[in-house]
């Protein structure tokens, strides 16, 4: 399912964030970017450990703010590690809005052409799906309006109910 916004395609799927063909991947990270669980967890697994120390040495980031490293043996060239949650794995409406903003922003600086996002802060985070939808939604349509060098982002969502969620709160449906 996608929508455009300005020069921007926005597209929702349900699936596995490390098989998305896009410049770019998003890690929901902790600030101190070590890859646990989650999100994480699975780019560390299938990309590799070199991933995660590239990281680590880029730490630690307030919330809200984003780095970059290479993608190991994953298929895009970049993943951007979007700092959402503390030590304590706990997030808020406000880190999620300005992590999705900053990798929004990592993404231009770097030039690239599409991007994908996990659902920031709502696994380990505990955040609901439905409000992170609005706010991750409204961060796109914010950098949508600007001067980007974007034209696809994608949030890939794991499972249906988090596909739904994202569907009605954007109003895709």
């Amino acid at each position: 399912m996608e929508r455009r916004i300005h020069a921007i395609t926005l597209r929702l799927v349900e699936g596995d964030i490390c098989e998305r063909a896009v410049d770019a991947i998003v890690n929901a990270a902790n600030d101190e970017l070590w890859m646990g669980a989650g999100v994480a967890g699975a780019i560390k697994r299938r990309g590799g450990e070199a991933i995660e120390r590239e990281a680590v040495a880029k730490g630690p980031l307030r919330i809200g703010d984003a780095v970059e490293t290479s993608a190991g043996d994953l298929g895009c060239r970049y993943v951007i590690h979007a700092a959402v949650m503390g030590q304590d794995l706990v997030t808020d409406a406000d880190g999620i809005g300005e992590a999705t903003t900053s990798a929004l922003q990592r993404a231009r600086a770097l030039g690239l052409k599409s991007i994908a996002f996990p659902a920031l802060g709502t696994g380990v985070g505990g955040f609901p799906l439905a409000e992170c939808a609005r706010i991750m939604g409204r961060a796109v349509v914010a950098h949508a309006r600007e001067e980007t060098s974007l034209s696809t982002v994608e949030f890939v969502l794991f499972g249906r109910e988090a596909y739904r969620a994202f569907a009605q709160a954007l109003e895709m449906e």
